[in-house]
């Protein structure tokens, strides 16, 4: 039905979005999450895949947390360095399915939907592999991620609007492969200046599939909420945090 979209690796993310993600790209959570991801990390050597432009991370080492980082994009870390503190932060470039950063780590963690932009099952169990090889014995690895809605979709397509103001609107169109378990987006975003696309092809997981990769790279499940405050995970969850051990 779709396959993902040619030449899109680790790195066109970042391409295409750095520029303005920071305003496009706000969940509302970010207060909350480093709540969360601040307590767990406890003063450990700690490490965030995916870092971005920081949006986690500076606040982060603000409370006095020790973070470092992995990320595939030169322009997602340029806008990190542009960043107050963001010079300090000690990033590793490359795929966060294979590169590794030196040393082992008490804390990794992977948020923002990101296990999912790797666009099918084997990358993603990888990027599990990867992060239990960098935890110490007794470390943990966190993956924040949105539960699957399929009834989005009617006959495997949807459009929807995602963002709009005086002056811009962006639609999201998507066209849903259950088989791959992939979706095809493209973002519309209308401006005074014209129309622009940004594709994004994510690959999906249940949360029992994202067990079963823990599980497999060695990791046992530990906690599992449906919101960065420690809310119970239920059948109404829209979304989850899950926190997987690795054994001393």
């Amino acid at each position: 039905m779709c396959a993902p979209l040619k030449d899109y690796g680790p790195r066109t993310f970042g391409e295409l979005n750095a520029e303005d993600y920071d305003a496009l790209h706000d969940p509302g959570t970010t207060d909350s999450a480093v709540d969360l991801l601040t307590d767990l990390a406890r003063g450990q050597r700690t490490l965030e895949l995916a870092i971005g432009t920081g949006r986690i991370a500076l606040p982060m080492v603000g409370r006095g947390c020790k973070i470092e980082g992995i990320e595939a994009s030169p322009e997602m870390i340029a806008k990190l360095r542009e960043k107050s503190g963001g010079a300090e932060i000690p990033v590793t470039m490359g795929d966060m399915s294979e590169i590794t950063a030196e040393g082992r780590f008490g804390f990794i963690f992977l948020i923002f939907n990101t296990l999912f932009n790797l666009t099918n099952q084997e990358a993603q169990l990888r990027c599990f592999r990867n992060a239990a090889d960098m935890l110490e014995p007794g470390g943990a690895f966190l993956v924040e991620a949105f539960v699957p809605d399929i009834t989005q979709f009617r006959d495997h397509r949807s459009m929807k609007p995602k963002h709009l103001d005086g002056h811009s609107l962006t639609l999201e169109a998507a066209i849903h492969d259950p088989v791959a378990q992939l979706v095809e987006y493209q973002y519309l975003r209308f401006t005074s200046q014209g129309v622009r696309m940004t594709p994004l092809p994510m690959r999906y997981a249940w949360p029992s599939e994202i067990d079963l990769m823990a599980r497999l790279a060695g990791l046992e499940p530990e906690s599992r909420w449906g919101g960065w405050d420690r809310c119970p995970f239920t059948a109404e969850s829209r979304m989850h945090v899950s926190v997987y051990r690795k054994p001393a």
